[in-house]
């Protein structure tokens, strides 16, 4: 009789371990769902998968100005910079000839194939101060103080989380970092976004402008904005 009463009271206590655990992983799993289906900041676009060739026509250099942008982000022999959403690596070739010898560009791209194609022109180029960095779509996996410039071309109207992606991207930057974005006004779908949302943004997550140029394109709709950390 006592040694039912006592396998009665364990498989009470069992039942009950149980249930917590059960009540405690739906909790879990309620708050991981919560945070996933959080809502982005902003309307944004596909990220182009496609052909990375389109990014290599023949006279971009000419139109975006791209040497005049490298001068205003004070890009030098020894700077290391951090190409975010590289593509085919088109900006990326560019900084590391401008920055070497000593200089580094970290090209990130969340597209494994882009990644493998920046690694496969660096090596086919002779330039070894690229490294290609797989990222993240809230997270650029940067090394901590790693970098001096930050470049963002025609990618941040693809990124859903701004805020969290520059909180990660915080610890990468070294002091007096700069950022600077290149992009077009839209409404984040149409692969632009208007220029206030952006410097809106930006001031949210503690960055400050202390730039801002409309050269990149003729028709006055591109502009490229220069950031850097509060304080700094």
């Amino acid at each position: 009789m006592l040694a039912r009463f006592h396998r009665r009271r364990q498989t009470v206590a069992t039942s009950t371990l149980l249930l917590f655990a059960a009540l405690t992983a739906g909790a879990c799993a309620a708050r991981l769902h919560a945070q996933s289906a959080e809502p982005p900041g902003h309307a944004t676009s596909t990220p182009y998968s496609g052909d990375l060739s389109i990014f290599e026509y023949k006279d971009r250099d000419q139109k975006l100005q791209i040497q005049h942008v490298f001068d205003l982000l004070g890009m030098h022999p020894g700077t290391s910079i951090a190409d975010i959403g590289a593509g085919s690596g088109w900006l990326t070739v560019r900084a590391a000839a401008r920055v070497a010898p000593g200089g580094t560009v970290f090209a990130e791209d969340i597209n494994p194939v882009a990644i493998h194609a920046i690694t496969d022109r660096a090596s086919r180029e002779k330039l070894p101060n690229i490294t290609a960095v797989l990222g993240a779509a809230d997270d650029p996996m940067l090394p901590p103080k790693s970098v001096d410039v930050v470049v963002m071309l025609k990618v941040y109207h693809e990124i859903a989380h701004t805020e969290l992606l520059l909180q990660h991207l915080k610890p990468a930057l070294r002091p007096g970092a700069r950022i600077g974005i290149i992009d077009r006004n839209g409404d984040g779908s149409d692969h632009g976004l208007n220029e206030d949302i952006v410097v809106k943004e930006m001031r949210a997550a503690g960055f400050h402008r202390v730039g801002r140029y409309d050269f990149t394109k003729a028709d006055g709709q591109d502009y490229f904005l220069i950031f850097k950390q509060d304080g700094q």
